[in-house]
């Protein structure tokens, strides 16, 4: 009987084949566990850090502001809330004539008129609460585009462990000092981001970590409070803050695209939506506060308000190039009736330096 003849040139090329896709599923799981070991390696470099920065924190004590003494008549007993919105500092940036240092002169200046605006409207009746809505981006970053190196005066471990909480820390004992209570309700900025879109996690925010470096040195302050959601592997982007009968939603505002000037037809679409069961069934809000766009705005999006807060920098080159606008720094200051569930009074706060 004749033995088939055996194709030896088919045979080498099979194992040649074989042999190319035992490399490439070689090199797969080469990647794939390089991949692992970098992300677990950034993972554990920022949890480093963070268990070293509040160590370092929890050290630090802080007396408490003294409470307010007032024997103030009023002219009604209806209490109002005074609500300060914060948001754009972006502490560390640096164009013509804004810096770490003009930050913080604007940031107290912006106190010392809460106070005084305040004392207006207790001619009329109480305001013993403040609400400070923290709108994000109270850090500028250092790598979130392209050049930002450039742009900045300091570093993110400064602007993230020196001057910024230092600043909020400041400011709001300032406000502890004239009103009963002081409340803060925190939301995180894009430029709170760590390094390029997608390159650590969401939840990896400066804005988040400052706002608990914040909390960590007025653990001691009873009259304090700080509000801030923390839902795991994702940014803290918006929360509601219900005063009595009244409530806004709270974002920083990049969720909302646009491009060449205020998107406010994507402003409206988004509000619509999050108000008609977008953020969940029964989550339902009146108003909106958000910043972003360092443009003061007044909105009314039918029985809606959308307040858009401005920013405390100034003269921008990349908004004058870019978006051929500029805006005066400044910061809304709003007062709401709890009972009636409204805002009652607004000001659009001007941050320029008092000649």
């Amino acid at each position: 009987m004749r033995m088939p003849e055996v194709n030896w040139d088919g045979l080498e090329e099979g194992a040649s084949e074989v042999d190319e896709l035992a490399k490439v599923k070689a090199e797969r799981d080469r990647i794939a566990r390089q991949l692992y070991d970098t992300k677990h390696r950034q993972a554990d470099y920022l949890q480093t850090v963070w268990d070293a920065a509040s160590d370092a924190v929890e050290r630090i004590q802080i007396a408490p502001v003294p409470a307010p003494v007032s024997t103030q008549r009023y002219a009604i007993e209806d209490e109002e809330y005074c609500v300060a919105l914060l948001s754009d500092l972006q502490t560390g940036k640096l164009t013509p004539d804004y810096n770490s240092t003009v930050a913080r002169e604007r940031v107290m200046l912006y106190a010392r008129k809460i106070v005084q605006l305040a004392d207006i409207q207790r001619l009329h009746h109480p305001v013993r609460h403040c609400v400070v809505p923290m709108l994000g981006d109270m850090v500028e970053g250092v790598d979130i585009f392209p050049g930002q190196q450039w742009l900045i005066d300091s570093t993110l471990y400064d602007q993230l462990f020196n001057t910024t909480p230092a600043l909020l820390a400041d400011f709001l004992r300032y406000l502890l000092a004239h009103f009963e209570t002081v409340t803060a309700y925190c939301v995180d900025g894009n430029h709170g981001r760590i390094g390029r879109r997608g390159q650590f996690g969401p939840s990896d925010n400066a804005d988040r970590m400052l706002y608990r470096i914040v909390a960590m040195l007025l653990r001691d302050e009873p009259r304090f409070e700080l509000h801030m959601t923390d839902p795991q592997g994702e940014r803290n982007w918006y929360q509601i803050m219900e005063l009595g009968n009244y409530s806004a939603l709270l974002i920083h505002g990049d969720q909302i695209r646009g491009s060449m000037g205020y998107p406010f037809y994507g402003l409206g679409k988004k509000v619509h939506s999050w108000g008609s069961g977008g953020l969940g069934r029964g989550v339902d809000f009146q108003d909106i506060m958000l910043g972003h766009y360092h443009q003061l705005a007044r909105i009314p999006l039918n029985h809606r308000t959308a307040w858009a807060n401005g920013s405390t920098e100034s003269t921008n080159t990349f908004a004058a190039e870019t978006l051929a606008g500029q805006s005066e720094p400044s910061q809304w200051l709003l007062f709401c009736d709890p009972d009636k569930g409204r805002i009652t009074a607004s000001y659009g706060v001007d941050l320029r330096e008092e000649n």
